[in-house]
């Protein structure tokens, strides 16, 4: 299926932003729909076959079949709350459950893949997004099952988190210490990598605002990148910009403590939360 809508792109002389437009989804996912990575619904594939100029209805069928057969639901369509999971993230979601080399730099919060439950709960109730207790439950399980997914899927993972971010306040020390422990034991994956960047650093922190890139199969450069918004976020597709990033969040490793200092100051920080410290 992939390949045939690849043919018929090409065959119409459109590039895979044309088509990205018309099924409102990114260029990458459209990459990876031709490359048979992942899977298009039969209604975005009618779409194209419409952007294509496809009249063929024996080959319109056999793409739509194809389409119907191939199709697995992605997990998060399950989490919806009387409202589905935005279409942009589902996007998101689907690009970050394909990359095989994940890098993130956060310079106020635990990044995502990483947070405990409680950890996200508190940010959750914290945003002015969330109008409703079903729609943080759901914020809570999407995140914890992009966890268990990556989990599965082995990808690398890079996580550069400022200072703050850890020695911060929490909701609690329980939370605190919680979230601490399980930052330490997510480190000693070995596809895992996670440094800290020192409070002094901060004209290193300012080198960019936090970001997630996505890397594919062997591939080491980021084909995409994500920021974060107030209530979405944004993905970066545009090849001239990965440079940047690239060079940003190498410059962030470069002054970050190592690995394994990393992991002695975060050990350190959670020894300093005493029980006594908890509140009533």
């Amino acid at each position: 299926m992939g390949a045939a809508l690849k043919r018929l792109r090409l065959n119409a002389c459109l590039d895979q932003e044309h088509a990205a437009e018309a099924v409102v989804c990114s260029t990458a996912k459209i990459s990876r729909i031709e490359s048979g990575t992942v899977s298009a619904r039969v209604g975005d594939v009618r779409m194209l076959l419409d952007l294509y100029e496809v009249e063929d209805i024996d080959e319109r069928r056999l793409l739509e079949k194809l389409a119907r057969d191939s199709n697995k639901r992605g997990w998060w369509m399950d989490f919806t709350a009387g409202q589905p999971v935005r279409e942009i993230l589902g996007d998101f979601l689907s690009l970050e459950s394909d990359a095989t080399y994940i890098r993130t730099w956060q310079p106020v919060l635990i990044p995502g893949l990483l947070q405990t439950p409680e950890y996200t709960r508190a940010l959750t109730d914290a945003s002015p997004d969330v109008i409703s207790e079903e729609v943080a439950d759901m914020v809570v399980k999407v995140r914890q099952e992009r966890r268990r997914v990556f989990e599965e899927t082995g990808a690398r993972f890079a996580a550069v988190i400022w200072e703050p971010a850890i020695t911060g306040p929490m909701p609690s020390p329980a939370v605190h210490r919680a979230q601490l422990a399980h930052l330490n034991k997510m480190a000693k994956q070995p596809n895992m990598t996670i440094q800290v960047l020192p409070h002094a650093e901060w004209a290193a922190a300012r080198v960019s605002p936090a970001f997630v890139g996505l890397s594919y199969a062997r591939e080491t450069s980021p084909e995409v990148i994500v920021l974060d918004t107030v209530a979405n976020c944004v993905i970066l597709e545009d090849r001239d910009i990965m440079p940047g990033y690239v060079h940003a969040f190498d410059t962030l490793r470069s002054v970050s403590l190592t690995p394994r200092e990393s992991a002695a100051f975060i050990r350190q920080t959670m020894d300093s939360i005493t029980a006594g410290n908890e509140e009533p």
